[in-house]
């Protein structure tokens, strides 16, 4: 498979080693005092600059706003928006709601997984697409919708879903 360059948009860092992962959350616990009801804004942080939770990371949140490890690991896992396993530099979201499934989403979420070879849920193998099923965007008139990285694709068809992630036409 043929993977498309990255979308515009697309997260870069990636964390590499624990050292790197120690600057980079230096960097980011600076623009905080350290008090527990940081903490979701903590975890935000961290979640857009690696695009998942890295647990080493949610260590150092919980030694940082002076709680048990296992209260960051909870919220971490309570809220939909934290992953807790890597995701593709690329996220490509497509909404399932009412609007949109009566308006071909599932033909899109069908083609997006045949293109990829990845089902809902999954990521590819380079890392490059994370593909997630959503259940509603709030942009009914727009359906169906399509979110890639933070742009929206109104009116999707299977033809735009594969050219808005950058694959040509066979």
């Amino acid at each position: 498979m043929k993977v498309a360059p990255a979308i515009e948009g697309a997260r870069t860092a990636t964390p590499g080693t624990d050292k790197a992962i120690d600057s980079q959350m230096n960097e980011i616990l600076t623009h905080f005092k350290g008090e527990k009801g940081e903490l979701i804004p903590i975890l935000q942080q961290v979640q857009q600059r690696f695009g998942y939770l890295p647990e080493q990371a949610m260590k150092r949140i919980a030694e940082f706003v002076h709680v048990p490890p296992s209260t960051v690991f909870g919220i971490g896992t309570f809220y939909a928006q934290f992953k807790l396993v890597p995701t593709g530099r690329n996220i490509i979201k497509v909404c399932r709601g009412t609007g949109c499934y009566v308006r071909g989403a599932p033909k899109i979420i069908t083609e997006l997984e045949n293109q990829l070879g990845i089902k809902d849920g999954d990521t590819t193998p380079d890392m490059e697409y994370s593909l997630e099923t959503v259940a509603c965007f709030g942009s009914c008139a727009l359906a169906p919708v399509m979110v890639v990285n933070d742009k929206v694709h109104g009116r999707m068809t299977p033809e735009k879903a594969k050219k808005a992630i950058g694959k040509k036409s066979e």
